[in-house]
């Protein structure tokens, strides 16, 4: 007669479970503590939300045509950023995948370098580019350009180092050389996650550039600094609208093109 497992007293009662579900509360807890949390101040003040909510339900309709100039500008940015950025990154995350370069001290020194680039805030890379080429979009596109470089080498060699063996070994077995290994046996393996990777940057990037608007890297950023300023939320509220219009679009054409990929 078969019988049933028993099980032992940590899992009858989920202790590991529990254990750790009490553990990170207690965390939370000391966490919010180090960082001197008031959360009776946030209870008292919450009430202030509404009223921003209120001020803002009423969007000044009128102001969109001031939005689409700068709202485009914003678009460009991101794309232009976007591509350089995935332009430079494409060789570079060759060399940092480990199955196609074996030599550690290469992919290493590759690696380290892209954390570094990672690690740089957006906020500084602006202020660094606006006091180096001024005031103006250019800056937000090279902030841009730096952000995406650092995030798809990481997702593209990431990518890469997942393609099956299969092709790469075919292709060395007829004596191929390193750059058609990489063309005709890497890339047709991993040209739809660098498209999702591309887009799915390109927004991010859309979202960023309305942040580095408040330092003077262009775009629909600046606008949204002088409506917060101004205390005109009428005006926000339309420019939050026309970023999240566009983030809709780029996230239903990246939904699209990965269907059509796939």
């Amino acid at each position: 007669m078969n019988h049933l497992p028993q099980r032992t007293l940590m899992q009858k009662w989920h202790l590991q479970s529990l254990s750790s579900v009490l553990i990170f509360v207690i965390l939370l807890i000391g966490s919010a503590k180090v960082c001197g949390i008031n959360w009776s101040s946030l209870n008292q003040n919450f009430s202030q939300f509404f009223d921003l909510f209120k001020k803002m339900a009423h969007p000044q309709w009128s102001y969109v045509t001031v939005v689409i100039q700068p709202i485009i500008e914003t678009i460009k940015m991101a794309l232009i950023g976007t591509t350089l950025g995935s332009i430079i990154a494409l060789p570079i995350c060759v060399f940092a995948a480990r199955n196609i370069v074996t030599n550690k001290i290469v992919t290493t020194s590759i690696r380290f370098l892209l954390n570094i680039i990672r690690t740089l805030p957006d906020l500084m890379l602006a202020a660094l580019f606006v006091a180096i080429v001024g005031i103006g979009p250019l800056a937000g596109i090279l902030t841009l350009a730096i952000f995406s470089f650092g995030m798809v080498s990481k997702l593209f060699y990431e990518a890469i180092e997942t393609i099956d063996p299969g092709p790469l070994e075919a292709l060395q077995a007829v004596g191929a050389n390193k750059i058609q290994i990489i063309v005709f046996a890497v890339l047709p393996q991993v040209i739809n996650n660098f498209v999702s990777y591309f887009l799915y940057t390109l927004e991010i990037n859309v979202r960023a550039s309305t942040v580095l608007g408040y330092l003077g890297a262009g775009g629909i950023g600046v606008y949204l600094q002088r409506s917060l300023d101004s205390f005109n939320y009428q005006q926000t509220a339309v420019i939050i609208l026309a970023i999240l219009v566009v983030v809709l679009i780029i996230d239903g054409l990246s939904n699209y093109l990965r269907e059509k990929l796939l």
